[in-house]
């Protein structure tokens, strides 16, 4: 059974283009053999970015390899999963702070990378990363993307070898329906499906 973990950060929650989307995809999922998906949602957590007392308490947890410890949980379930899909919008030129908070927490040395005298490398055992995403505007080649990018550098960071996005670019333009690129990155989604 592969278990895939769906990070959950549309944060209009039901009104999100980006939940339709991440819906529809991990629909057709459930109906594959042999998956079982578990969902954090992001905006349930209660989700801390590290500051003083909590950032000294991480880094004696880490130099004590307290990995069993509760806060080390995000980075445990991330860790041992499968595959990944992650499903944010776009969101002052990368996606929502409580994404990047999110990763924050995973970046544990000894759970989801480890490091040698050569650098850092990943431990993660998921072999791929799906992050689906919608955007007003037009971004897809833009220098101001930088949601995507970052994902897939954390991606080659946790040592996870593929890394894909499928992002409904344009939708509040006017220049295409709503619908209609909605139904384009379904089929793109329906491509990734195959592989996944």
């Amino acid at each position: 059974m592969k278990q895939v973990l769906y990070v959950n950060c549309c944060v209009r929650r039901e009104q999100s283009r980006t939940k339709q989307l991440a819906d529809y995809f991990l629909k057709q999922l459930s109906k594959k053999e042999g998956y079982h998906i578990e969902e954090i949602c992001l905006m349930d957590e209660n989700l801390s970015y590290f500051s003083e007392g909590f950032f000294a308490q991480r880094e004696t947890l880490i130099q004590q390899k307290a990995f069993d410890h509760p806060r080390f949980r995000y980075a445990k379930a991330f860790a041992d999963a499968d595959k990944i899909v992650i499903a944010a919008p776009f969101w002052d030129l990368s996606f929502p702070a409580l994404l990047k908070v999110y990763i924050e927490n995973l970046c544990v040395d000894g759970i989801t990378f480890g490091c040698n005298e050569n650098g850092c490398f990943g431990t993660c055992k998921a072999d791929e990363m799906l992050f689906i995403t919608t955007r007003g505007g037009s971004y897809q080649d833009s220098v101001f993307e930088m949601g995507s990018r970052y994902l897939w550098a954390m991606c080659d960071f946790f040592g996870i070898d593929t890394y894909d996005c499928v992002a409904a670019d344009g939708l509040d333009l006017g220049l295409r329906s709503v619908e209609d690129i909605l139904h384009d990155a379904k089929k793109e989604l329906d491509t990734i499906l195959q592989k996944f």
